[in-house]
């Protein structure tokens, strides 16, 4: 008598910490792009950070895009 034995083969060899370095690459660029109001610049340039807020304007059509209201 033959016996037959099913071998489950997985074709995704994705690694868990290549798909939590995307996931934290999105989560960075979506405080970038969404909510930095001078926040990154700050810890550099102090508290002019907040009154120029360099990418805020460098990303401001792309918030608009996104659907993100900032004034």
């Amino acid at each position: 008598m033959f016996k037959s034995e099913q071998v489950n083969i997985s074709k995704t060899n994705i690694p868990k910490l290549a798909i939590i370095a995307l996931a934290a690459v999105f989560a960075v660029g979506l405080f970038v792009v969404g909510f930095d109001q001078g926040h990154i610049f700050s810890l550099v340039y102090g508290e002019q950070a907040f009154t120029d807020l360099y990418i805020h304007e460098l990303t401001h059509d792309m918030r608009h895009a996104a659907g993100f209201p900032c004034h």
